[in-house]
């Protein structure tokens, strides 16, 4: 449950590291005065946490020191020591240039040295890396995080600075919230289960939405309704088997007599109704032009005005300000009454064009249907009717395909309403869920926070919240909080320093409140007591003694100008608990004792 050793095949490059079940404090001396103001030293104290992971089975990643630099490293073969549950011991092994093969071997005594060990010696060789961290997950036995795999939440007890920028979503976890928070639900005491069904409904459901959406896109604004698709398609059958049964017997007379009667009753009905309508467009449109090329107004009050001066009549003044007037006022309802001529003019144009293209098809459909009608070809007309048959077919065929979207559609609906209703039901037991837990005071989030809030008013003299709600998508919100006096939330926990130190109360504090579960009993934190003033370091510093005095291992980092200015180095710190001692004289100083990279 805790590490005990990480070393490596090359000791005088990469010493051992011997963990102290308690304490352990990973301190960085800045000697050299000209390194005092510099905000990095690469000297090694995050690296160790790096290393930690690496040896808890961490995926490879380009990016990572050993495989970026891979020049400097490939020779390295790690060895993590990790105490189990039950006391003993199991030491992994994992090479930087084969990392996908791990070995292990359980053992009863710490701080063992394997790293001369033979193969044979081992208990499992060269395991493939999907196996080995089934095995490992198998041995460490965390049983307080199934069903999730031992590595999930192992940030929150690996604290990268990259990990300092939110408590609850870990760098690791920059992809969807599905993928985290049901596990942090899970180990703050909430129904996972039910967030994880409710994010599979929901993802369902998009799904499903966006299958209607394209099946609706395909047909493209036809028919929706299979009720009508099949009525068509009975109609057509109907069609195809006469047609068919016409070119069996070889006799179109009956054909004959029914196309006669479509060209009488559709056909030329239709011609004769669209030429009617067309001649009354016709004769509306006429009259718009006329009226719009009449609707001016002739009568101009200077050019009267001028009349009357020489007859000698007076048109000035009130009068011609009336005249004036009322021609404004007879343009304005004139210009009004032309755009409703132009507007009703432009719909008349369109409606004669979608006439005269109706017209122009049933002219050539009523020429072919007398051209048939009219030939005494028998094979003509076979021909004629075997066209048509394939034309059916083809029709049949289309809206056969047509029903099948159609019916997927409906389905989909009807997979869309059961769904949004379950994950309705999933909401609402879920907000049951949390508001019980809240309520609880016994329950596993209640303790966590108020061990929580308790490191953090220990340290800083401030109260914290750390809350969880549902909202109104039914997604859990997770919220920590510093409070003012009056209970309201302040701006204090956004800052870095803050940040930190509500991170770290997470992490204690569940580690706590797991205390009696199968779970994790380490918590490494990198950068401890940055930005804190000294009062709060001392404060930070008793509280993780006292959590270590509980079974909680705590593995800090700081450098020596971190450390609380009222004290020395050796007043504050055991020399036992300073496993790593690293400083800035020379290569040697450094984890790994070479040039920096």
């Amino acid at each position: 449950m805790k590490p005990s050793k990480l070393y490596s095949n090359r000791p005088s490059v990469f010493a051992p590291v011997e963990f102290e079940p308690e304490l352990n404090v990973v301190l960085a001396e800045i000697r050299l005065p000209e390194n005092r103001d510099r905000d990095t030293h690469n000297l090694g104290k995050t690296t160790l946490g790096r290393l930690l992971d690496f040896g808890f089975l961490a995926g490879r990643n380009a990016k990572f020191f050993l495989f970026k630099h891979l020049d400097r490293f490939e020779e390295f073969v790690f060895f993590l020591e990790i105490e189990l549950l039950d006391g003993s011991y199991v030491t992994v092994r994992r090479s930087v240039a084969e990392a996908s093969k791990v070995s292990f071997k359980k053992h009863v005594s710490r701080h063992q040295d394997f790293s001369t060990l033979s193969d044979l010696e081992w208990d499992h060789v060269d395991v493939p890396f999907d196996r080995a961290k089934a095995l490992l997950d198998s041995l460490l036995d965390w049983r307080a995080l199934k069903p999730w795999h031992f590595r999930k939440g192992l940030g929150y007890f690996l604290r990268s600075q990259e990990d300092f920028r939110d408590v609850f979503q870990l760098s690791k976890f920059a992809n969807s919230h599905a993928d985290w928070k049901p596990f942090l639900a899970h180990i703050l005491g909430f129904d996972a289960e039910l967030i994880t069904k409710h994010y599979e409904k929901e993802a369902t459901l998009k799904e499903n939405e966006q299958k209607a959406a394209t099946i609706r896109q395909e047909l493209g604004g036809e028919i929706e309704d299979a009720g009508k698709i099949d009525g068509l398609l009975l109609l057509k059958r109907q069609e195809v088997a006469k047609k068919q049964e016409l070119l069996d017997s070889f006799d179109f007379r009956s054909q004959d007599k029914a196309d006669t009667k479509q060209l009488v009753d559709q056909v030329d009905e239709r011609i004769a109704a669209l030429n009617q309508r067309r001649y009354s467009l016709t004769q509306n449109k006429k009259k718009i032009i006329t009226s719009i090329e009449e609707d001016q107004i002739l009568f101009n009050p200077e050019d009267a005005s001028e009349l009357f001066r020489e007859a000698g009549v007076l048109f000035t003044g009130q009068i011609k300000r009336d005249f004036q007037q009322l021609i404004s006022f007879n343009k304005a309802i004139t210009d009004e009454r032309r755009d409703y001529l132009i507007e009703e003019r432009a719909e008349i144009e369109s409606e004669l064009k979608s006439i005269n293209n109706e017209l122009n098809a049933l002219g050539k459909r009523r020429s072919e249907m007398l051209a048939y009608l009219s030939s005494t070809d028998t094979f003509a007309k076979y021909k004629h009717f075997s066209s048509e048959l394939v034309k059916l077919r083809a029709d049949i065929e289309g809206l056969e395909r047509q029903r099948e979207f159609v019916h997927r559609l409906q389905q989909l609906r009807t997979d869309i309403r059961t769904l949004a209703e379950e994950k309705t039901h999933l909401q609402a037991a879920i907000e049951a869920d949390v508001e019980a837990k809240n309520v609880d005071g016994g329950s596993l989030f209640s303790r966590i926070r108020l061990f929580f809030n308790e490191i953090v008013e220990d340290v800083i003299d401030q109260k914290a919240l750390l809350s969880v709600t549902v909202n109104q998508y039914g997604h859990l919100d997770f919220r920590a909080e510093l409070l003012d006096d009056a209970g309201n939330a302040t701006s204090a926990d956004r800052g870095f320093s803050y940040k930190k130190l509500l991170c770290i109360a997470f992490d204690l504090a569940l580690l706590r409140a797991h205390l009696d579960d199968a779970f994790p009993r380490f918590a490494f934190h990198d950068g401890v007591f940055e930005s804190l003033d000294d009062r709060k370091k001392e404060n930070l510093l008793a509280v993780i003694r006292s959590y270590t005095t509980l079974g909680i291992q705590s593995i800090i980092t700081l450098i020596d100008s971190d450390l609380p200015s009222d004290g020395y180095e050796e007043a504050v710190f055991d020399a036992t608990e300073v496993v790593v001692l690293l400083h800035d004289e020379g290569d040697h100083g450094r984890l790994f004792k070479m040039k920096a990279w």
